[in-house]
Parts: C-alpha cells; sequence; structure tokens
C-alpha cells in the first residue's frame, strides 16, 4: 500500500495545511492544528522543547533571516530558533487561528503580552492614539491610561468612536462581553465605526464557540488563552488571531521582546481546544441557570448575564460582597476565570483595583460587584453554596423581590 507523501519538513504541515472544505467549529478544535499527525504516524502532537535548531547551511540561514526581518513571515523549512517560533506553538497557534476564522495567529507568554506587542506594533508606524471603551480588564486599562508604552488613550462609548479618531489613531480597542461587567457592544457597527483603523476586539470571555469578531469587522481578536482556551487553570498565555500581515509585524515584536510562549503551554492549549466548544456550552447551561436564580434571590440587587450567553455571571450584592466571597466552600474564591472548577472574585479588589476609583464606577464596577466564572459542576451543588454564602453575607434588610437580569 501506497504511503502518503512526505512534507520536506513536518513544520511546514503544521503551518500550511493542504486546503480543504470548511468544517463545523466542533471538528476544528478537535483535529485543527494536527492535521499531519496520521501521515507521520502519530497520534498524540508531539513536544519540540528545543531552544535551538542545527543547520549545516549558513547561508541559508542567514537567508531565512533575513526574510524574517523584512517582513516577519515564519521562515520555511525546519525551525532556526525558539524566539523566532516553535512547532507545538505553531500546532496552537494554527488551531485558533481557524477556530477564529482568520489567517493566522500569533502566541506569547501572557495576555498582557499580546496586547502589548500590539500596541508595540502601532507605535513602531507612529501612531500611538488609542481609541477605547470601558469597561475593560483591569490591567489593559491601566496599560493604556498608565502609557507605558508610549501610547495615548481616549475613553469613550461605543457612539462615540468615530468622532474620537485622529490622524496618529492606530488601534481601537474593545471588550465584549467586558470584564467584568459583561456589558456587549454592536462589533459590527463598532467596525464600521473605525473606518480604516483596525479594531482589536478582546474575545476571552465569548471564546469562537459564542462569537467571532472578524467575521464582524475586527481585524485582529485577543484573548487570555489563560482562561477557557486552556481551561483548567494551568497555563498561562495569549494570543492575537488576526491577517498574515499584521502577524509578521507581531512575530517580530515577539522576537525583539522575548515574550515567547512555551512549548509544554502551547501543547496545553491545543489540547485544552479539542474540548472548548462542551466546554463551554455545558458552562454556558449552567451559567443562565444560576443567572435566573441569583435575580431572584432577595440577597442580589442585580443580575449581569449577557445576551450572547457564556460562562461568566456579574452580580451585585446588597449585603458584603466579601462575607460573600469568605462564605463559598465549593466555588473556589480565585481571581482568573475559564477553569473546570467554578471561581468567584471581587472586582473591585482585584482585577479591576488598579483602575482609578472614580474610572472604574463609572464604568459600571461597583464595590458590591462579584463575578463568577462558571465550571462544569453541577448546578444545584453550586447554588446552595451560592445561597448560603448569600445569606449568610446579609448585613441590613433586604427588599422582597429579587433583582433584574440586565
Amino acid at each position: 500500500m501506497d504511503s502518503a507523501p512526505a512534507s520536506t519538513h513536518a513544520y511546514d504541515d503544521v503551518r500550511r495545511p493542504a486546503s480543504r472544505a470548511p468544517r463545523a467549529l466542533a471538528t476544528e478544535a478537535v483535529h485543527a492544528g494536527r492535521d499531519d499527525l496520521a501521515r507521520q504516524g502519530l497520534h498524540a502532537p508531539p513536544i519540540d522543547l528545543s531552544t535551538t535548531y542545527p543547520s549545516y547551511d549558513s547561508r541559508a540561514e542567514a537567508a531565512r533571516i533575513d526574510a524574517f526581518a523584512a517582513t516577519g513571515a515564519e521562515p520555511d523549512g525546519p525551525p532556526v530558533y525558539g524566539r523566532l517560533g516553535n512547532p507545538t506553538v505553531a500546532r496552537f497557534e494554527t488551531a485558533l487561528a481557524r477556530l477564529e476564522g482568520t489567517a493566522s495567529a500569533v502566541a506569547f507568554a501572557s495576555g498582557m503580552a499580546a496586547l502589548s506587542a500590539v500596541l508595540l506594533a502601532r507605535a513602531s508606524t507612529g501612531l500611538r492614539h488609542v481609541v477605547a471603551v470601558r469597561p475593560l480588564y483591569g490591567c489593559s486599562d491601566h496599560l493604556l491610561t498608565a502609557g507605558l508604552l508610549g501610547s495615548e488613550v481616549t475613553w469613550t462609548d461605543p457612539a462615540g468612536i468615530a468622532d474620537a479618531l485622529r490622524p496618529d489613531t492606530g488601534l481601537v480597542m474593545v471588550e465584549s462581553p467586558a470584564n467584568p461587567t459583561l456589558a456587549e457592544v454592536d462589533l459590527r457597527a463598532v467596525a464600521h465605526a473605525c473606518g480604516s483603523v483596525p479594531l482589536l476586539a478582546d474575545n476571552t470571555f465569548a471564546t469562537p464557540v459564542l462569537q467571532r469578531p472578524a467575521e464582524q469587522g475586527a481585524r485582529l481578536v485577543l484573548h487570555s488563552a489563560t482562561k477557557y482556551l486552556g481551561g483548567h487553570g494551568d497555563v498561562l498565555a495569549g494570543v492575537v488571531a488576526c491577517d498574515e500581515e499584521f502577524a509578521g509585524q507581531l512575530r517580530q515584536i515577539r522576537f525583539a521582546t522575548g515574550g515567547v510562549l512555551h512549548p509544554l503551554a502551547g501543547y496545553l492549549l491545543l489540547r485544552g481546544l479539542s474540548t472548548l466548544p462542551v466546554r463551554v456550552r455545558a458552562a454556558s447551561a449552567t451559567a443562565a441557570e444560576l443567572a435566573r436564580r441569583l435575580a431572584a434571590d432577595p440577597h442580589v440587587a442585580r443580575v449581569h448575564y449577557p445576551r450572547i450567553g457564556g460562562a461568566m455571571v456579574a452580580f451585585e450584592v446588597h449585603g458584603d460582597p466579601h462575607e460573600v466571597i469568605a462564605g463559598v466552600r465549593l466555588v473556589t474564591p480565585a481571581v482568573s476565570l475559564g477553569s473546570v472548577d467554578t471561581l468567584i472574585q471581587h472586582p473591585a479588589s482585584i482585577s479591576h483595583r488598579i483602575v482609578d476609583e472614580r474610572e472604574r464606577r463609572g464604568a459600571g464596577v461597583s464595590d458590591r460587584l462579584l463575578r463568577l466564572s462558571v465550571g462544569l459542576e453541577d448546578v444545584d451543588d453550586l447554588w446552595d453554596d451560592l445561597r448560603t454564602a448569600l445569606a449568610a453575607s446579609a448585613t441590613a434588610p433586604v427588599p422582597e423581590r429579587g433583582a433584574a437580569v440586565v
């Protein structure tokens, strides 16, 4: 029996798979980034831990490095050096790009490293001004506000984006659903308002299971891959899905700054993607039910749950939110989100503490707001834990009726 033809190097197959008919998201989640494995006699993706790669042809190496310096395109043939790229990480990048419907994706050591690379790429062309809509993740807000990378930000609401644009505007940034209030924006309308300025949409909360911002006009799609893409609370990473031109710029920034993703993290992320649709849909069903029950609880003043759905719920309490955090036993009181277990945190104390208090409250992040990342536990067990903690937190008379879901 004839065997399938081998490529010049397995790395090429990872980055440039053969053209084929479109596949469903659930199928892509399982197979993207792995299409070459069977031809190599493999089932599980290998982990390549090499930091450097031998070559006896130094002239060819020089030519490949020159080509990378010119465009940021991934070098043809085998890898060169770990800071330029890694085969295991490339599998994850290929898979995430397929799920988001973009030509490319570039992975980084964290979500903040990914956002920093985007800002540096725009600043390198003299476009330092950013238009952004609050709320954003607290550290994203701080990075823009503090101007740590030389950027200048104009905060506005979605309706004011077009008027906020300047000749030196290099980026418009939104997060939908937003962290932590779960506020949503019309990505298609925002993209139209941006004109020729690239729109960066943080899709961490929704994931490509619930929305694909590139299909609505976003040029850049940001993920804190630490969250749902990894899905198990054991990997730190970030990734930007985008067109190949912008990906080349990001690879050059990554090479220069060293914000590379470790190969083991790339492996864990690829594994996490394979169950992403199942995890997100299961957790979302539980989250919707918890939002309903929270809205009927007299200790809850307001519930935030996005129209798009998802596994995140935010709610404001009448009592002391810190006592709710202290009172849970099954739910894990911890920062972060997107894991298989349910997490709860107080944004004003942790994830958004770094944002100016007045600006934080103006963006809807009240001192009584709690953020719940719903996992895969049984809904009744989660509700028993939350209900007990809420009752223990009550310090003042509460209204007879529960809260509305917004």
